[in-house]
C-alpha cells in the first residue's frame, strides 16, 4: 500500500473536489492513457497509468469509499482489510463514467431493439431572408424542406419484392459485434450491416435498398415578432430520418435580414441617417423622420450641426424578449448644395463676407478648432 500514489493525485484534483471535477478528470485521463490511443513503447507506461486513473476513479466515485480513504488512507479500501470494497460493486460508477467516453470516440449510438444500434437523424439547415419590417411584426411562412417517404414498391423493406432482407452473418443479427484489444473489450457497429442486424442482397430498384424516398414538403412556420439577425428556430423532428428505428434529427431555420434602405439595426434600436439643408441647420425648422410605423416629426434647432443625433423614444424593435420596445437614432447630417449658379454663389460669397465680420462668434467650432492646431504646431 505504502508504494501507491495518493488518488486525488493520481487524477489532479484538491481534496474537496466535487464528484463531477472527479468524473472530468477521470475521463480526461482515460482518453489520454487509453491502449488504443497509446502504441509501441509508450503502450506499457500509458496502461499503467490508465489502470492506476481507473481505480482512482472507482474509489473517490463512491461516496462510502471515498469516505473511508479520506479517513484511513490506501488501508481504508483495501479489499484484504474491508471485506472486499474494493470488488464490483464499484463498477457502475466506472462503467457509467467510461460509458460517456465510448459515445464521445463512436458517435453517441445507442442500442436498439434485439441489440441493433440505432442513430439519431442528423439536423438541417435552412437559411430564410426577411425583410426588417417582417422581423420587427412577424410572420407567418412557409418553406419547402426534404422528407422521406416509405417506398411504395418495397414498402420500406428495402428489399426487391419477392426477397427478403437477411440476418446478418457476421453480427448474427444483433448489429454490434465485439472487438478484443489486450485486457479491454470494445463492442462496435456491425461493419458489414451497419448495426441494422439484416443485410439486403437483392435490394428495390426504386430506393435502391434504402426503404425510404426522398421527397419535399411544405413546413409552416411561425416567425416571432422581434426576431434578430442570425437567430434560429428549431423545429423539432423535422431533420433526417433516424437509422434502425432512431429518432429524427431537427431543422434549425436561420434568420437572415435584408438590408434595409433607410435604417440600420443595432440590437432593439434602429439608426437611420437624415439629410438637412443648411439653411434648416441654420435657421432651425420642422422636419419629418420615417419609422417603421410611419412617419414622426422632430424640431430642428438653430445652429444645429451635422452628426447631431436625435433620439425618437420607443421607435425602434420591441426583441423577443424586450419588455418594451427600442428607440429610433436619427443622425442628422447637412447637405452642402450643388450645381449653384452664378446668382446663388453671389449671395453665398456675400453671406461668408458678412459671417467673417461677425468674428467667431458664427463658427465656434471652426474657432476652436484653430486654436487646437495652433497649440499642436506652433506652440
Amino acid at each position: 500500500m505504502a508504494s501507491k500514489r495518493d488518488y486525488y493525485e493520481v487524477l489532479g484534483v484538491p481534496k474537496n473536489a466535487s464528484e463531477d471535477e472527479i468524473k472530468k478528470a477521470y475521463r480526461k485521463l482515460a482518453m489520454k492513457y487509453h491502449p488504443d490511443r497509446n502504441q509501441g513503447d509508450a503502450a506499457r507506461t500509458a496502461e499503467e497509468k490508465f489502470k492506476e486513473a481507473k481505480e482512482a476513479y472507482e474509489m473517490l466515485s463512491d461516496g462510502q469509499r471515498r469516505a473511508a480513504y479520506d479517513q484511513y488512507g490506501h488501508a481504508g479500501v483495501d479489499p484484504n482489510m474491508r471485506g472486499g470494497m474494493g470488488g464490483a460493486e464499484g463498477f457502475g460508477g466506472f462503467a457509467e463514467a467510461f460509458g460517456d467516453i465510448f459515445g464521445d470516440m463512436f458517435g453517441g449510438q445507442r442500442a436498439g431493439r434485439g441489440g441493433r444500434q440505432v442513430y439519431r437523424g442528423s439536423d438541417l439547415s435552412y437559411a430564410m431572408e426577411v425583410t426588417l419590417e417582417e422581423a420587427a411584426s412577424g410572420k407567418d411562412a412557409q418553406i419547402r424542406i426534404p422528407s422521406w417517404d416509405n417506398c411504395d414498391t418495397c414498402h420500406g423493406s428495402g428489399a426487391k419484392p419477392g426477397t427478403s432482407p437477411k440476418t446478418c452473418n457476421t453480427c448474427q443479427g444483433s448489429g454490434v459485434v465485439q472487438m478484443r484489444q489486450g485486457f479491454f473489450s470494445v463492442q462496435q457497429t456491425c461493419p458489414h450491416c451497419r448495426g441494422a442486424g439484416k443485410v439486403i442482397t437483392d435490394p428495390c430498384t426504386t430506393c435502391h435498398g434504402q426503404g425510404k424516398i426522398k421527397q419535399q414538403k411544405t413546413l409552416e412556420v411561425k416567425i416571432p415578432a422581434g426576431i434578430d439577425d442570425g437567430m434560429r428556430i428549431r423545429s423539432t423532428g423535422n431533420g433526417e430520418p433516424g437509422t434502425n428505428g432512431g429518432p429524427p434529427g431537427d431543422l434549425y431555420i436561420e434568420i437572415r435580414i435584408k438590408k434595409h434602405d433607410i435604417f440600420e439595426r443595432d440590437g432593439d434600436d434602429l439608426h437611420c441617417q437624415v439629410p438637412v439643408s443648411f439653411i434648416t441647420a441654420a435657421l432651425g425648422g420642422e422636419i419629418e423622420v420615417p419609422t417603421l410605423g410611419g412617419k414622426a416629426a422632430i424640431d430642428i434647432p438653430e445652429g444645429t450641426q451635422a452628426g447631431k443625433q436625435f433620439r425618437l423614444r420607443g421607435k425602434g424593435i420591441k426583441g423577443i424578449r424586450a419588455s418594451y420596445p427600442g428607440d429610433l437614432y436619427c443622425h442628422i447630417v447637412v447637405e452642402t448644395p450643388v450645381k449653384l449658379t452664378e446668382y446663388q454663389r453671389k449671395l453665398l460669397r456675400e453671406l461668408e463676407e458678412s459671417l467673417k465680420k461677425g468674428g467667431a462668434k458664427h463658427s465656434p467650432s471652426t474657432e476652436s478648432w484653430t486654436e487646437r492646431l495652433k497649440r499642436s504646431f506652433f506652440s
